[in-house]
């Protein structure tokens, strides 16, 4: 502990101690102030000249290995208990390089669009998480933006120590939930940020495994017409037309004492676009492959939510990314998934990627998902309260992956449904201390719907019995479908005991 207090004093940074020009060399991810996986085998790796020997050494656990044909070298290190107590990683050849100030805890990677990407800085009651953010136990990796057409050796970035005069850089999502871990666990976390605002989930799987679908398939040819025929003179001449526009609209915004509108992108070559297929795969997950971790949590999809096509198609794309991801690291590793949370959007694509994040969560083993439809904010895109969505990702890590007693691992989510009469009957998992209309026992159920043979959905309903919502409605005397909070800003009010949402789904035919 003195040790933690010693460092966040120290306005720290990320700097590997070495000599540029040495023979041997570490990625990025491997420099001050890094923490590793505790109990588990390490991948440390980096690269010498052809056929040189390489000694590692992390505390008691040592390693050895010869560089390839390629330069590439990898030692794995034995698995050590926590300690939250700086030690060296010590790695000589020819030269000898040291990393100093590395920690042993939990490791998590924290990915995803805008929300993910959105900071501690601009999150609700800044100025007492900032008061409170002396936890230099938190370390948070943020790898820098790099789009990039073949996947990448290295990523740019640097470990920094949770501090007053840091805390507000980070990942707000990634930290609340690293800060719930670090507190109920009592052992350092890092936290490794690859996120790039406004992107689509396509550009973070690699090519490799998109081919092989028609539909994706279909946009890689897309985008490679895109490419063939893109103009820079013609797209710098509507960008400058774009700018023009908008500045104009800015002005009367401020005048009229109103927000500005967002300022227009700079138009790029379609083929390094940060949203081409697999252009962040690329260059912000693939160099970080082998690191050893226990997990990552995923915040993304208000990119493929713009229409019901590119919504209804995220139900394929979500395990695919998963089952990339983990094949990649040859590791089944747990990962958390964020349900998109409450907002106005035309169109169901935003109920199609909360119900297809629901579903990668009930049918893709060592998956969990926190539901958020109740953190929303209907015309912000970015809601500011992210303490919740990391606590509730939390909930489900420290329950489903650290087998936490007592810990609320879900809202309720629907596990099967039948026919009574006149009546569906839904029953639900998650339902800690029991299902409850929110506001109150004695609350009304709202945002239930039921459909007849017709199809047509209709208001309905509810009557809670034990782990059971009863669904009916007069208008309706044969169901065959019922659905829950299908609409972007709901007003659905089940949740269980603990107090957290139910996830919006549709069942039935």
């Amino acid at each position: 502990m003195k040790r933690w207090m010693a460092v966040a004093a120290a306005a720290v940074g990320g700097v590997i101690g070495m000599n540029a020009a040495a023979d041997v060399r570490l990625p990025g991810v491997f420099s001050e102030h890094m923490v590793v996986q505790r109990d588990v085998p390490v991948a440390v790796w980096g690269w010498a000249d052809a056929g040189e020997e390489v000694a590692v050494s992390l505390g008691k656990a040592t390693g050895s290995a010869k560089a390839g044909g390629d330069g590439k070298w990898q030692v794995t290190l034995k698995g050590q208990a926590a300690a939250g107590e700086g030690t060296d990683l010590l790695v000589k050849g020819k030269n000898s390089v040291t990393v100093k100030d590395v920690l042993v805890g939990e490791v998590w990677l924290c990915s995803g669009q805008s929300n993910m990407g959105f900071t501690v800085g601009r999150s609700d009651r800044f100025p007492e998480e900032q008061a409170a953010a002396k936890l230099p136990g938190i370390r948070m990796y943020m790898v820098e933006k790099n789009p990039q057409r073949e996947p990448q050796a290295d990523a740019k970035g640097k470990w920094v120590v949770c501090a007053p005069e840091t805390v507000g850089t980070f990942s707000a999502a990634a930290y609340f939930f690293g800060r719930e871990i670090h507190q109920k666990l009592n052992v350092p976390v890092g936290l490794i940020n690859s996120s790039y605002g406004g992107t689509d989930i396509c550009a973070w799987t690699s090519e490799e495994v998109q081919r092989p679908i028609p539909e994706l398939a279909a946009q890689m040819e897309d985008w490679k017409k895109r490419d063939a025929a893109y103009d820079p003179e013609k797209a710098k001449a509507a960008y400058d037309a774009q700018i023009v526009k908008w500045q104009a609209a800015s002005a009367k915004a401020k005048a009229d004492g109103k927000a500005a509108t967002r300022k227009p992108v700079a138009p790029v070559k379609p083929s390094i676009s940060q949203n081409h297929p697999a252009n962040l795969y690329n260059g912000m997950i693939a160099p970080l492959i082998p690191y050893t971790m226990r997990g990552a949590i995923w915040y993304q999809g208000e990119n493929n939510a713009s229409n019901d096509e590119r919504g209804k198609l995220y139900e394929k794309q979500l395990p695919l990314m998963i089952a990339d991801w983990r094949k990649r690291w040859s590791n089944e590793f747990p990962l958390g998934i964020v349900q998109l949370p409450n907002f106005t959007h035309k169109g169901e694509g935003w109920m199609l990627v909360q119900e297809a994040e629901l579903k990668t969560a009930q049918t893709v083993p060592n998956t969990g998902m926190a539901v958020t439809i109740d953190l929303g904010d209907p015309t912000n895109i970015h809601p500011t309260h992210k303490q919740e969505v990391g606590k509730r990702l939390a909930g489900w890590a420290l329950g489903d992956v650290y087998h936490q007693p007592g810990a609320v691992t879900s809202g309720p989510w629907p596990k099967g449904h039948e026919v009574r009469g006149g009546e569906m009957a839904v029953t639900f998992s998650h339902a800690d201390g029991g299902l409850v209309a929110k506001g109150g026992g004695g609350g009304e159920l709202k945002g239930f719907e039921i459909a007849g043979e017709d199809g047509m959905f209709v208001p309905a309903s509810g009557k809670i019995e034990g782990e059971k919502v009863i669904v009916s409605s007069a208008q309706v005397s044969k169901p065959v479908a019922v659905r829950y909070a299908w609409k972007d800003n709901t007003d659905g009010t089940l949740a269980n005991g603990a107090g957290v949402p139910a996830s919006p789904f549709r069942a039935g035919k």
